[in-house]
């Protein structure tokens, strides 16, 4: 099975909201990067999730908010705009932090899970997860889950150990 049908089978994306997601970003030329675990995955042993972290230019954001709302269910949260689509478990995050705007313009072409999209630096990826460790007002789990994509990729990248904090390099196992 390749990657990309089993993709859309656990995200259960019978509704392909996956490539309307991605045609709305094309058609009106909004410019952006896959960031978070999807992120880790174009460089990093893959792991399935329901989730795709995108980063916009801060500009594009209010855009991509109202073209998204015309199509598909949309929730503004305090650091995020959350898209979904009946009959797709896919649920995109689109991040307005305004420190992921920049990672957009050193973003490039890269395979995630069959698909090529514009994906953020391996060191800009990186910065995201140390950001999102970091915060102690999210989730136990989904910090763990941020550690070990640190792990990931720096297991694939040793020389990115140099850019993790001493702190969370203390946490590693």
């Amino acid at each position: 099975m390749q990657a990309l049908a089993y993709w859309k089978a656990v995200t259960q994306d019978h509704a392909n909201f996956l490539e309307d997601f991605l045609s709305i970003l094309v058609e009106n030329g909004i410019r952006y990067c896959v960031i978070g675990g999807q992120g880790v995955n174009a460089y990093a042993y893959p792991l399935i999730s329901l989730d795709l972290d995108v980063a916009v230019v801060t500009e594009d954001l209010e855009r991509i908010e109202r073209l998204l709302a015309e199509r598909f269910h949309v929730e503004r949260f305090e650091h995020s705009i959350n898209a979904s689509a009946a009959d797709s478990k896919l649920r995109v995050q689109i991040q307005t932090d305004p420190r992921y705007a920049d990672f957009v313009s050193r973003a490039t072409p890269r395979e995630v899970l069959d698909v090529t999209l514009q994906v953020a630096t391996v060191e800009d990826v990186l910065q995201g997860k140390l950001w999102a460790f970091l915060d102690d007002t999210r989730r136990q789990s989904k910090r763990q889950k941020d550690l070990a994509d640190i792990v990931r990729l720096i297991e694939a990248y040793p020389r990115l150990r140099e850019r993790v904090p001493r702190e969370v390099l203390d946490r590693l196992v």
